[in-house]
């Protein structure tokens, strides 16, 4: 089921859809017994190019084509590359995406490269490139598809809609992972539009954590990319949704990252990418009281080196049945 059921709040027509939205939110019950709350896992790797940045994208690029854009454009950490990239050849529009140098999770950049995308490594950090990127929009008539893009913000509004319509009503606590901040934002904007108001706890990474610290962080570095990010586009909506919820933002250790990354999967069953586990880690660390969804933001395979590394490794084995049974059965 499309976040598009929800077109009459959205101020654009479909027309460049690929059926995101209708993630799922999924009990989970380790997690709930850890923490004594009732715990949910909003899934956003299920959308079609494997994170949330696909709710923004199809109202920005709808409403880029209904203004007779030729050309997206986008600063990235990976998923909004991804994501840009994807919808951009669905629409038959060029994409251009700056990327930090070296700092891109291959799973990401090899979904920007083959959906066609020109992809661009900027020889800095993401808040350098999108800096880049709007003096770019601001000269040549191109169109800009990050968080600062308010198309985006209403299609990730729609996140919201779908956990209040899957628990029957607002959970008591949201926690999130916040890089840019744009999804913070949207599911505010979201919760507000219903008349709803539960807490919002964000998660940044300790390395990079500009909200947490009240100043921009000028060098930024967390294992996990996705929101590896030192000055937020929408800082400021950030905050006010933390303050308006009644909730607050927080920092969480790479280390607390990686360990609630790993327990998601061998736990839950739920294989996400390192910065989604920021909102469990959070959780864990700081913990919350009654029904709490966890935002899980992007796949685990968009960053298949961090699984590899934290994986244990596999088993070699002869082709014999006394082998294998040795193999399996120890």
């Amino acid at each position: 089921m499309s976040l598009w059921r929800y077109a009459d709040r959205l101020p654009v027509e479909p027309l460049v859809t690929m059926g995101e939205g209708g993630t799922p939110l999924v009990l989970a019950e380790h997690l709930s017994e850890l923490t004594g709350c009732e715990v949910w896992l909003k899934v956003e790797g299920a959308n079609p190019t494997g994170s949330f940045k696909d709710r923004g994208m199809t109202v920005a690029v709808s409403a880029a084509v209904q203004e007779g854009a030729e050309v997206v454009v986008c600063a990235s950490t990976g998923n909004t590359a991804a994501s840009a990239a994807a919808y951009a050849a669905r629409a038959g529009l060029r994409g251009a995406v700056i990327v930090p140098e070296g700092k891109i999770a291959t799973g990401k950049l090899a979904q920007a490269l083959m959906h066609g995308a020109r992809v661009v490594a900027l020889r800095g950090n993401f808040d350098q490139a999108l800096a880049v990127v709007r003096e770019l929009a601001a000269l040549h008539p191109v169109s800009l598809v990050n968080s600062v893009n308010e198309y985006r913000i209403e299609g990730q509004k729609t996140a919201a809609f779908e956990v209040v319509d899957s628990l029957g009503e607002a959970p008591d606590v949201l926690c999130i992972p916040v890089g840019n901040a744009g999804n913070v934002t949207a599911y505010w904007r979201g919760f507000s539009e219903l008349g709803d108001s539960p807490a919002l706890h964000g998660y940044q990474a300790e390395g990079a954590a500009p909200l947490v610290h009240g100043a921009p962080v000028s060098q930024p570095e967390t294992v996990a990319s996705a929101i590896r990010i030192g000055n937020p586009a929408r800082w400021e909506d950030a905050m006010g949704a933390f303050t308006s919820s009644r909730g607050a933002v927080r920092a969480v250790s790479d280390a607390e990252i990686l360990d609630a990354y790993t327990l998601l999967g061998s736990r839950e069953g739920v294989f996400c990418e390192p910065a989604s586990a920021a909102s469990v880690a959070g959780l864990l660390k700081h913990g919350a009281e009654g029904r709490v969804v966890c935002v899980l933001t992007g796949h685990g395979l968009k960053d298949p080196q961090t699984a590899m590394n934290r994986a244990s490794s596999v088993v070699p084995c002869e082709p014999e049945l006394a082998a294998v049974e040795k193999a399996v059965l120890g």
